[in-house]
């Protein structure tokens, strides 16, 4: 049975939801607590089995690859100060040599285009793609659960979760055919269908697992919603010969590709890491509901 070793990064947007910020530093760089956004991912992929990493990216991500490059110089001084802490947190964002894989997609056309481009590097083999605009914070990592199900559910998988029905003209959302647990057999995707118009309420997550057989639908499709190439259009061409279902994580999942997702998502993760939650909490009850007391 072939292992899910290869996952895909899609990061070359431009993340203009966050100007000026990203002016300068890259919306996957943005930091959530301790750590950037795709430092999430990258660990997720990491829990799931994943071997080889890669990431399209466009111009101006020359701190992604920084970032998990060596910093020899930081390093050695962080050595000399006996810093062991801070040298143990660097030392996280170190990949094994050879891992680590970056394609420039030279302009924006769409998640589907940015899948496409990574066909050489994948293979003749299933893979999965991560958003890191999505970070879902789950007491067992997403994709490690998916990858799980595609071991007794082979075909492309997508993860989803129930979303009120007025918000989905900002998601794809899944034509369920049958339900099975947490699996879900689809007709189809609708890639932003007006809430008049969804098929369901179970919208498409940031993770998927992908059949080989993408690339050539992917090929083959043409421009969609919002004038660009939709991963969603290529899943559906592929539906009669490798099958679809939708997976329903256990989690809480974060739009991090808003401010708003990613204030909500600060103060979840901040309140679960034992060295900030005490403090955290504190400064929450005395600023908003300064008439109840703390023991």
């Amino acid at each position: 049975m072939t292992r899910i070793r290869k996952a895909v990064f899609p990061v070359a947007g431009l993340g203009t939801r966050f100007l000026p910020a990203t002016k300068s530093v890259p919306k996957e760089m943005l930091p959530l607590l301790d750590r950037p956004l795709i430092q999430y991912a990258v660990d997720e992929a990491r829990a799931a089995g994943i071997e080889e990493f890669i990431f399209i990216t466009s111009a101006g991500k020359s701190a992604l690859e920084d970032y998990f490059d060596t910093a020899a110089a930081l390093e050695m001084r962080l050595e000399r100060a006996g810093k062991t802490e801070a040298l143990a947190a660097l030392g996280r964002t170190r990949m094994p040599a050879g891992t680590l894989s970056f394609i420039r997609q030279d302009r924006p056309k769409g998640l589907g285009h940015a899948v496409s481009l990574a066909r050489r590097l994948v293979g003749d083999e299933p893979f999965a793609v991560l958003l890191p605009d999505d970070v879902i914070r789950a007491p067992r990592p997403a994709l490690a659960q998916m990858v799980d199900a595609y071991e007794h559910n082979r075909g492309h998988m997508v993860a989803t979760m129930t979303v009120p029905r007025a918000k989905t003209a900002s998601y794809g959302v899944l034509d369920v055919l049958s339900e099975n647990g947490r699996i879900a057999k689809v007709r189809g995707l609708v890639e932003k269908p007006d809430p008049g118009k969804a098929p369901s309420a179970k919208a498409v997550i940031g993770r998927y697992i992908l059949e080989p057989s993408i690339f050539d639908k992917l090929d083959m499709i043409t421009p969609g919603s919002g004038g660009e190439l939709q991963l969603t259009d290529a899943i559906n061409a592929d539906l009669s010969t490798a099958g679809v279902s939708g997976y329903r994580f256990s989690g809480e999942r974060f739009d991090c590709g808003s401010i708003q997702g990613l204030i909500q998502a600060t103060v979840a993760f901040g309140l679960d890491r034992p060295d900030l939650c005490e403090e955290f909490d504190k400064f929450v009850h005395q600023r908003f509901f300064p008439w109840r007391s703390i023991a």
